[in-house]
């Protein structure tokens, strides 16, 4: 056993301790998941108009805050927003109260360490801060302010969809500021739609709860890429995607998101979505942005790509298919990363492959397969300290793309990977 292993077990057996010390003492809100209502007169609202609910896992053990944004498909069309189709909206029906406590995406908070008290799988040093969890349920990848009528499938049963995902986290954001208090260090992160949610609303939350220390950002497989208007697709596969998403999800519109993020950013390039990342650490110089995908991710650049070159969608032999997604994917990458290098306070974390949900996500579950041998880095976890500990800026691509495709991965993994086979 390793020191660092050694080390990291001390650190959760330590927390685990003091937990159930202080346990006996505490308030009934400690430790536990609290619902959080919105009303509905602050805009906020689940596609489908019922209210949104949030969770919240308080501490007294430090003022520091982890929120983590809940991933998932999204939606431009009637069957995708009522949860039909591979890369469809999560959650078309609403978050229940007792969400936490559900055989859901969310696993009780188990889905990332970052949002887990005494994770039994994987730990993360946020264990022990006051923890929210951010579901997703608008089909906006946390960004819309439209409501939309979709009738493209069943004209005679019209779904009116609320993508109010920018309205979600405002007032989300407002409440734990007059009830959670000025945070020591903050943390965004998410997985998923919920990486693309924590980087677009960073500027909105840091704002609305200025921290007293430090703030960091760590951005799970959902990245903006650089995608500037006036150029193809063939440039730039990634545009037809954010051209559609602009005006599906009325970001341009007044009080969208690309209006109050050009208030808040001075820098930002409205005519391309991928200039986000530089703007926000141009903006906040003394804060921490880091950015983890896997080159061989098909999942999202399934649902960059596909409804947007026909030749991909309509390929019979799904292993060419896989190969021609995968080519615009690391095209998209290979035009990102010099975005981020401008930037002195920008890390970025590429490995090539995870025998997992199809290299999609590495900080779900936990970080085993997430390394880069060649470097010998073990996983991502000296990759999320080192964000979050102000180092200079870890900025890792994996070039080897042999070894991962025969890595043991933990038996969390293992047998969670055999139950999603089983039972899809």
């Amino acid at each position: 056993m390793t020191d660092r292993t050694v080390s990291s077990l001390l650190r959760r057996l330590f927390a685990a301790m003091a937990l159930m010390l202080l346990a006996p003492m505490a308030q009934a809100a400690w430790f536990i998941w609290e619902t959080i209502e919105l009303p509905m007169s602050t805009g906020a609202s689940c596609g489908n108009g019922t209210p949104y609910r949030f969770f919240v896992n308080r501490t007294p053990l430090n003022s520091h805050l982890a929120i983590t944004f809940e991933g998932g498909g999204a939606c431009w069309d009637q069957d995708a927003c009522e949860g039909v189709g591979a890369y469809s909206a999560t959650n078309p029906d609403g978050i229940p109260g007792d969400y936490m406590s559900q055989p859901n995406s969310a696993a009780g908070g188990l889905v990332t360490p970052f949002s887990a008290r005494l994770d039994p799988f994987q730990g993360v040093r946020t264990q022990d801060w006051t923890l929210v969890y951010m579901p997703y349920c608008t089909g906006d990848v946390h960004t819309g302010n439209l409501v939309r009528v979709y009738n493209d499938q069943r004209p005679d049963q019209p779904r009116v969809q609320y993508h109010r995902g920018q309205a979600n986290v405002k007032a989300a954001a407002d409440w734990m500021r007059r009830n959670l208090g000025r945070p020591g260090h903050l943390l965004l992160t998410g997985f998923s739609a919920g990486g693309v949610g924590s980087t677009a609303n960073y500027a909105i939350v840091r704002d609305a709860l200025a921290p007293r220390g430090r703030a960091t950002l760590m951005a799970d497989s959902g990245p903006l890429m650089n995608a500037p208007r006036g150029q193809t697709k063939e440039q730039s596969p990634s545009l037809p995607l954010q051209e559609l998403i602009r005006v599906s999800w009325g970001l341009d519109l007044p009080g969208g998101m690309i209006p109050t993020l050009q208030a808040k950013l001075p820098t930002l390039n409205v005519d391309n979505m991928g200039s986000l990342s530089g703007a926000l650490a141009r903006q906040y110089p003394k804060d921490r942005f880091g950015y983890l995908l896997f080159q061989e991710d098909a999942i999202f650049a399934g649902f960059s790509y596909l409804d947007f070159f026909p030749d991909i969608a309509n390929e019979p032999n799904p292993d060419k298919q896989k190969r021609m997604l995968n080519a615009l994917w690391r095209q998209d990458i290979a035009a990102w990363l010099p975005l981020l290098d401008a930037e002195p306070n920008i890390s970025y974390h590429v490995p090539f492959f995870r025998d997992f949900n199809e290299s999609h996500c590495l900080t779900i579950v936990d970080f085993s397969g997430t390394g880069i041998q060649e470097k010998g880095i073990a996983d991502a976890e000296p990759f999320i300290n080192n964000a979050l500990d102000r180092k200079p800026p870890m900025r890792n691509v994996e070039h080897d793309q042999v070894t991962d495709l025969t890595q043991p991965l933990s038996v969390a993994l293992e047998i969670l990977a055999i139950v999603l086979d089983i039972f899809g």
